[in-house]
């Protein structure tokens, strides 16, 4: 009897070392199949220089990607704390579509029970949103903007066919800008929000892993 293949991996990226510390304070069992989560370091150059290099490795060559992190809330009534399922990724450089968003959601409001869970288009920025141009990129169809996403998940793509998602949470929104991670409430909401998503994570990944009928 031929020994079963190894589960594809995961790779979860991330770009800020607060956001790397609260994923690794989270929930690490359950997963099914290798886990890695990188930190790519901010803005969308980074992230493609930090994801390419690490998909390079054979080990990683057929990974999922799922990106993370924080993200600034466009949409009126967005609070820290919520949870935004990207339908796609986008950024001048172009689209990537996600897979597994409903059962993203699903497994999101299992793991963090009254939480608000948004769906929508996330959008790429190469600096930090203010003011007007909050307003603008939500004239877009943008529910929520961050720097690394529709980098991380072109750049998984193009470097070969896999499942790629982005999940993040609101840190600062229209009517509760943030200044400061981890000084104010809402950054602490974050964080802790973060900390309990990864079993929605597995669950996702569990997922792309059963035979297709």
């Amino acid at each position: 009897m031929s020994p079963q293949p190894a589960p594809a991996p995961l790779l979860i990226a991330c770009a800020l070392g607060i956001e790397q510390l609260a994923l690794r304070a989270g929930d690490r069992g359950g997963a099914d199949g290798p886990v890695t989560v990188l930190r790519t370091g901010m803005g969308p150059r980074a992230a493609e220089r930090s994801v390419t290099r690490m998909l390079a490795d054979p080990a990683l060559s057929a990974a999922a990607v799922l990106a993370t992190g924080f993200c600034a809330g466009l949409a009126p009534g967005m609070h820290p704390g919520d949870l935004v399922v990207a339908e796609e990724a986008r950024d001048p450089a172009g689209t990537v579509p996600c897979v597994g968003t409903d059962l993203l959601v699903k497994e999101l409001m299992r793991a963090v029970p009254g939480r608000t869970v948004h769906t929508g288009p996330l959008t790429g920025s190469d600096h930090i949103i203010r003011g007007q141009e909050r307003s603008d990129l939500l004239t877009t169809g943008a529910i929520a903007v961050d720097m690394e996403s529709a980098a991380t998940l072109l750049s998984a793509v193009r470097t070969g066919e896999r499942p790629v998602a982005a999940v993040r949470v609101v840190v600062d929104a229209p009517e509760h800008e943030l200044v400061r991670i981890g000084t104010l409430r809402g950054g602490i909401s974050a964080f802790r929000v973060l900390r309990a998503v990864l079993p929605a994570f597995y669950e996702w990944h569990r997922s792309l892993l059963l035979p297709r009928r």
